[in-house]
Parts: C-alpha cells; sequence; structure tokens
C-alpha cells in the first residue's frame, strides 16, 4: 500500500488483547507509521487504551497515529484493517454463563465456544457483529475484518450468513501454540518443524507434524508413555484414541465430547477445572486494574517491563498486506470446497496464504474419519444456533443444546429446555428479541 495502512481496534478496552497487538504491530519496521483508531464503549477503558498504544509506540520508536474514538463509525472509516475484540457482557456475563448451568448440573471449564455458555456468548455477540457488519459496508467495505471474539466458529459463520460480501478471517493462535508445546516435549526446535492442521477452531487436528521429513508422532508416543502425568491430560487421551493431537487445551477440549465431563472419576484421572474460566476472566479484570493503575502513575505497564515473543496472527495479516510479505497461518473461514468431509459453507479452520491481496485459505480435502465425526458434531451445534438467530427461532436456541455432545450427556431434555429457559431469563435483554421468549417443552411445534 501506498499509504499508511489504517487499523481499528474495534473492543480497544480488551487490554491484554491490545497491549500483545500493538507490540507485535510496532516490532515491524514498516508499519512504525500505521494509523491505528481504538473504539470502546467503556469511555475510561478507551482512555486506558489510549495511552497505553501511545505508550507501547514510544518503548518501540514508533511514530503511528493514534486517534480514540467513543463512535464506532468514526473509528472505522476508511480503515483497511478491522480488528475485533469485543466481549459482549464482560465478567458479568460469563459469571452468568456458569453459575446458571451449574444449578441444574451441568459442568463447563471454559464456556466460549460450544456448550452453553458458547451458544449463549454466540446469541448476545450476534447482534453486534451485525451491525458492525454494516458499519463497515457503509464505511470501510474494502477492510478485512480479523476477528478474535468467541465462539469464533458460530460468529464467522453468522456473519457468512448475514454479511456474505464482508471479507472476514477468524484468528486464534491455538494451533501455534499447541505444535510449540508438543516440539518441547519431544526436544526439537520448533523452527524446524513442518505441520499441517484442519479442523474446526479449538478443535482442529495436528495431521502432519515432521521433522526434516520425519513424523515426530512417534517420539510423542515414546514421550507419552515414559511420563504418566502426560496421560492424565484430555487431549493426551484423546490423540491416543483417535491418532492425531487436539489443537487446543484439555480444559477446552473436554467440553466438546461427551465422554469426560459428566463423569467425576474422568475429571479426577484427567485433572479437569471445572469453572476455570470463571477465574481466568477475573484475573483479566485484575490485570486490567492494574494496567491502568500503573500507567496513571507514569509506571511502565508491565513491573518487569518484558515482552513476550510476537505470536499474534492480526499483525501478521497487517504486515503481509503492507508489505506483501508471504507467510502462512491457521485462519476460521467458511467451507468452501476447503475440508470435504465438513459441511458446505461451515466455519472451518484451515492454514491460509497471507499476501499484499489478503487472506487465501487453502483446500486440505478429507479429515480422517473419526475426527471429521467429532467436527460435525461441533457444527451440529454451531449450525443451529446461527439457525436460533436468523431465523429468530428460539426453538432452535433449544435444539442447539440438545445437540451439544456435553449437555445431552449430562441434562434430560427437560432440563436442558429449563436451563435454557433460565439462561434467557439470566441474560435478557442482550440477547436478539426474538430469541427472549421463554418456551415450554411443548412449544415444540
Amino acid at each position: 500500500m501506498s499509504s499508511p495502512i489504517r487499523i481499528a481496534f474495534v473492543g480497544a478496552g480488551s487490554i491484554t488483547f491490545t497491549r500483545q497487538l500493538l507490540r507485535d504491530i510496532f516490532s515491524f519496521p514498516e508499519l512504525a507509521d500505521v494509523r491505528i483508531a481504538l473504539h470502546d464503549i467503556d469511555p475510561e477503558r478507551l482512555s486506558v487504551a489510549e495511552t497505553l498504544a501511545r505508550r507501547t509506540a514510544d518503548q518501540h520508536g514508533a511514530k503511528p497515529l493514534i486517534v480514540a474514538e467513543a463512535d464506532r463509525r468514526a473509528a472505522l472509516e476508511g480503515s483497511d484493517v478491522v480488528v475485533n475484540m469485543v466481549a459482549i457482557g464482560g465478567h458479568h456475563a460469563t459469571v452468568t454463563d456458569f453459575e446458571v448451568p451449574e444449578r441444574f448440573g451441568l459442568r463447563q471449564t471454559i464456556g466460549d465456544t460450544l456448550g452453553i455458555g458458547g451458544i449463549f456468548r454466540a446469541l448476545r455477540t450476534f447482534p453486534f457483529l451485525e451491525a458492525l457488519a454494516a458499519d463497515m459496508a457503509a464505511v470501510c467495505p474494502d477492510a478485512w475484518l480479523l476477528n478474535y471474539t468467541n465462539p469464533m466458529a458460530m460468529n464467522l459463520q453468522y456473519l457468512a450468513s448475514v454479511a456474505p460480501g464482508l471479507k472476514a478471517a477468524g484468528l486464534c493462535h491455538s494451533v501455534y501454540w499447541t505444535v510449540r508445546g508438543l516440539c518441547e516435549i519431544v526436544g526439537v526446535p520448533y523452527e524446524e518443524v513442518d505441520y499441517l492442521s484442519a479442523g474446526v477452531n479449538h478443535q482442529a487436528w495436528i495431521l502432519r507434524w515432521q521433522h526434516q521429513g520425519r513424523s515426530l508422532y512417534p517420539a510423542l508416543d515414546e514421550a507419552i508413555e515414559r511420563d504418566p502425568e502426560l496421560r492424565r491430560r484430555v487431549r493426551v487421551d484423546m490423540y491416543r484414541r483417535l491418532g492425531f493431537y487436539p489443537t487446543e487445551t484439555s480444559e477446552h477440549s473436554s467440553e466438546y465430547v461427551p465422554f469426560y465431563l459428566r463423569h467425576p472419576a474422568e475429571i479426577e484421572r484427567l485433572r479437569i477445572p471445572i469453572g476455570d474460566y470463571v477465574g481466568i476472566s477475573a484475573d483479566n479484570v485484575a490485570e486490567y486494574a492494574s494496567i491502568r493503575d500503573r500507567l496513571a502513575a507514569g509506571l511502565d505497564p508491565e513491573p518487569d517491563g518484558e515482552e513476550e515473543d510476537a505470536a499474534e496472527y492480526a499483525p501478521q495479516v497487517i504486515h503481509s498486506l503492507a508489505t506483501g510479505t508471504l507467510r502462512t497461518i491457521q485462519v476460521t473461514t467458511a467451507n468452501r470446497g476447503l475440508v470435504t468431509n465438513l459441511p458446505a459453507g461451515a466455519a472451518v479452520e484451515v492454514p491460509a496464504t497471507l499476501d499484499r491481496l489478503g487472506v487465501h485459505p487453502h483446500a486440505v480435502g478429507a479429515l480422517p474419519p473419526q475426527l471429521a465425526a467429532l467436527n460435525r458434531s461441533f457444527l451440529n451445534v454451531v449450525e443451529l444456533v446461527v439457525a436460533a438467530a436468523v431465523e429468530g427461532d428460539p426453538r432452535h436456541v433449544r435444539h442447539a443444546a440438545m445437540s451439544d455432545p456435553a449437555t445431552a450427556a449430562a441434562l434430560t431434555v427437560d432440563e436442558i429446555w429449563a436451563l435454557c429457559d433460565a439462561m434467557v431469563a439470566a441474560h435478557g435483554d442482550a440477547l436478539p428479541p426474538t430469541l427472549r421468549t421463554p418456551l415450554s417443552p411443548g412449544a415444540l411445534r
């Protein structure tokens, strides 16, 4: 691009993401003069994000144009890239997503992707996404939307339904960190390995993982046999049964299948941390307050002043758009012939090449049948949640919950319907108006 690339951060008050993305952006000399528009509906968080952005730029010797905009359309105006980090309802909604299902005896660990937590997080996020897509069509129709907000598959599949002309890619670093972790287990440098992953976000699979043309899976098998503690991980257990390693943490992975969370003995055997994300979310709130207070005191936002290695995908997309640098990352996008044994149009996660023209997903063909079977169960829930919102049909919310593997394993159908009614009541006006109606089990017709 001949002029500096223009980036809008929506939900810039999500300080953890904003901080890492800014560091990574400013680590590229070619992006030192970017224009960054920060937007958040919380005035205090927006002010903190602006201060953080200016401090980060100074630390890297960058000279960007930074603006903070309370008006979303003003922030989006003329953008080349829009990065979405919004969490609708924040910590309070996250607590609701755990406390209400817990009363019904339903266990969750993260609750942001599938299950009851994922379903209702999606339903309160969809109205925002539709409005964001409309704003982009009006003021930056050629921009790329880079989405970090979960539930990733539901959000991207919904956007493909309501804004098919939008250039959107879902970004998540789970594959990157999974492969790094596996390389540490077998003692091979990450930089020397080649790998291929595909599936759906938070339930993709390492299909190939090689060092100098040699599969590293036999070395992983040996490490697992040597270390009984490795065998006490959900995704190691899944790997040993399925033959391919899942790409998201054990906490996440336990929620997308019916095998583990309903059984107290399995929770103990595999050390599954029930309700884990409530604590993580509370820690994020505390981290924000700490950064806010340190910035206000003129201190470095981090006590030790250290920075993590650049790893996020959005800065890499931005750099490739600006410079034409070729690189490959993982993206969530609509399945248009990319994974042949998953539903057409579903949100799948596959490799993609980046260049000056954008994001180009790779076709990977068919997954091994056992992996595709689990992914289809995952995508059944996604399809029904999207249908509930697009068609305005509250019955599909219940159908999605009935189709969810972990929920269906734990609750009766009457309990599932009653839980959905309780979640509708708890989230209230945050949901689309057509989906706020409680339904008795007799409302099937």
